[in-house]
């Protein structure tokens, strides 16, 4: 799961000062922090974070497939494009 609509909100005063309280239990799930009520960032696990970064240039991928796919014009042969590129 990427996004968990009930994660911990915490201020960011509060979160100063259980810094290490904080980003223990980051670990486990998402913490907002909110600054004059207003959210200010979202503390998460380098383990999320990595598979949220990886999630998203995934979906930048399949954009970018898609476009490739609606471009009109001959297409090139896959044997082609690894002679191109020294691959066979």
């Amino acid at each position: 799961m990427l996004y968990n609509e009930a994660m911990v909100k915490i201020s960011v005063s509060k979160a100063r000062e259980r810094l290490a309280e904080v980003i223990e239990l980051s670990q486990s799930e998402p913490v907002e922090l909110e600054h004059y009520g207003r959210r200010a960032a979202v503390l998460v696990s380098p383990e999320q974070y990595d598979q949220m970064l990886e999630a998203w240039e995934e979906s930048e991928d399949v954009v970018a497939f898609d476009a490739a796919m609606t471009e009109e014009g001959a297409n090139i042969p896959w044997e082609q494009v690894k002679s191109d590129l020294g691959w066979s």
